[in-house]
């Protein structure tokens, strides 16, 4: 197998490919995206960090490859959607700057209690000021997490050790896995309110991204401070800029921006703010791991044909994959609605097949479900190798259940979720000219395709509530592409699903909540 590594990556993941038998690895950096048009060709395998960008001119040159490997985690610079349409697998290294990131984010959090930025700038001034930078202690302080995944976990472990107590907003995590971690869930609203440290630890996603905004600042203590490692985006920075300058919050510790280099950015006028330039998995040890990470995977694909970390692909048989192939979609993505809309932790996953789809081996469509359940929160370190032991670490039983063909319907997949509120959600789906049609969510009989931006609204059948979710969209300028409406009796219950042309704010959903005999209104991309 022929290597080109064409990013900065440790030499020392460089030498193991070299030293491995059957392989030839290249190392060549710096090429212009033409350039690579012109050297990829020969080539079955890619390895990139974050600078090249893996564009489609370089995939549909790529003739003969048949795996990108990028060493870190986030594959934004890889097209992988075209990349999966010509059939090449998209690695990424997702666990290597677990630790690296951690402790960064520690280090913010005591810069932030201790004012060590903002104090040797001044004593670099030539300024002998103590008075000005008091500071506070960890010691018995409340740290608010908001995402409890590997990094956020190992957060945890060192706050302990600072003999703080810890709170977690996580949608994913059961009590019972939290008190295995003797940490406490919260709601996002108080953990806000309770918390003099919040740090950040999800990825960005349509349900993530500003996450922390306006109302969120005013719900925090004046004395708090909030840090992120995580991804730009997931704060608003302009609301952070505003909570700074009214004084709603102590102080602010940021690693990464919505747009970098964040050099025209209002962040770094104010003393207050704590910044530095995307340095969570800049160390030597991080490096390293990233890229020996992703070299162990290439070799291991090569010896024993094992893909691991793959994010576009389940491990399936040719021919199996051929027959069932649509059906991925359709799982995925009813898992992704049922996660939205789901109440409470979920805590079971039941995946019912029905009709001859049953008779098939059906394992990597279930690993579709857990993906597609798991992603709103968990984002693109969820994949086809991780996404059951994400599941198992989350303590979510995960259940399949095979029904022999009915003459109503062929093929159907149902997803069922049940909730540490004891609530259960149901969504049903099937294949119409191998399109993925969700056909029923709950007691509601329903026909949406599950594709781009889509809308659930859970309201009472009352005369005008349809008239006024639509008259709302149309005054911010958003068009409905299809409406279905379903009710269970005149009067009683009713759902609305709408799938539109654009992106809904958080604002505007806010206003559909506010319309009368409205009980939700959830917006989902997928």
């Amino acid at each position: 197998m022929k290597i080109l590594v064409a990013d900065n990556i440790s030499q020392t993941g460089i030498d193991r490919l070299k030293q491995q038998k059957g392989l030839q690895t290249d190392v060549k950096l710096g090429l212009t995206e033409q350039e690579l048009v012109q050297t990829i060709p020969t080539y079955d395998a890619l390895v990139v960090r974050s600078a090249v960008q893996v564009t489609k001119p370089i995939i549909d040159a790529a003739t003969n490859l048949k795996v990108i490997g990028r060493a870190g985690v986030g594959v934004d610079n890889i097209d992988t959607e075209y990349a999966t349409k010509k059939g090449i697998i998209v690695m990424n290294a997702p666990f290597g700057n677990i630790i690296s990131a951690a402790e960064h984010t520690m280090a913010l959090m005591l810069a932030t209690a201790r004012n060590i930025s903002q104090a040797d700038r001044k004593l670099k001034q030539k300024q002998w000021d103590r008075k000005s930078f008091t500071g506070t202690e960890l010691n018995r302080k409340t740290l608010g997490l908001i995402g409890l995944g590997k990094v956020g976990k190992e957060v945890a472990t060192r706050a302990k050790s600072f003999n703080m107590n810890i709170l977690v907003y996580d949608p994913y995590i059961s009590k019972e896995a939290a008190d295995e971690l003797e940490v406490t869930l919260k709601d996002l609203n108080d953990l806000l309110k309770e918390s003099d440290f919040i740090t950040v630890h999800t990825p960005l996603m349509p349900s993530t991204r500003n996450l922390i905004d306006e109302k969120q600042f005013s719900l925090m203590k004046p004395n708090a401070r909030i840090i992120n490692c995580a991804r730009g985006g997931i704060i608003n920075e302009q609301a952070l800029i505003n909570a700074i300058k009214q004084k709603k919050i102590q102080g602010a510790a940021l690693d990464v921006y919505e747009h970098e280099p964040p050099l025209e950015s209002g962040l770094l006028d104010h003393e207050s703010i704590i910044t530095t330039p995307h340095l969570g998995a800049s160390t030597k040890e991080a490096q390293t791991n990233v890229s020996t990470d992703i070299a162990d995977q290439l070799i291991e694909y090569q010896k024993n044909k094992r893909i691991i970390n793959a994010i576009n692909m389940p491990q399936i048989h040719p021919d199996t994959l051929a027959k069932t192939s649509p059906y991925l979609k359709l799982a995925e993505n009813i898992g992704t609605i049922a996660a939205h809309i789901a109440n409470g932790h979920i805590k079971g996953l039941e995946i019912t097949y029905e009709g001859e789809i049953a008779a098939l081996d059906t394992r990597h469509i279930t690993l579709s479900a857990i993906k597609g359940l798991l992603s709103p929160f968990c984002g693109p370190t969820v994949n086809y190798i991780n996404a059951p032991y994400l599941a198992k670490e989350r303590k979510i039983e995960i259940k399949e259940t095979k029904i022999e063909p009915t003459k109503i319907l062929q093929n159907q997949i149902t997803i069922t979720t049940t909730s540490d509120k004891n609530t259960t959600t149901q969504i049903s789906g099937t294949l119409i000219n191998n399109t993925p049609h969700i056909t029923k969510i709950n007691q509601f009989e329903i026909d949406m395709i599950p594709e781009g931006n889509l809308l659930i609204i859970p309201h009472n059948d009352i005369q005008g509530t349809i008239a006024s979710i639509t008259t709302t969209l149309s005054q911010n300028n958003i068009n409905i592409a299809k409406m279905c409406v379903s009710r269970t009796a005149p009067g009683k219950s009713a759902l609305t699903t709408l799938n539109i042309d654009h992106h809904i704010p958080k604002a505007v959903t806010d206003q559909i909540i506010q319309i009368k005999d409205v009980k939700n209104a959830t917006f989902i991309k997928i």
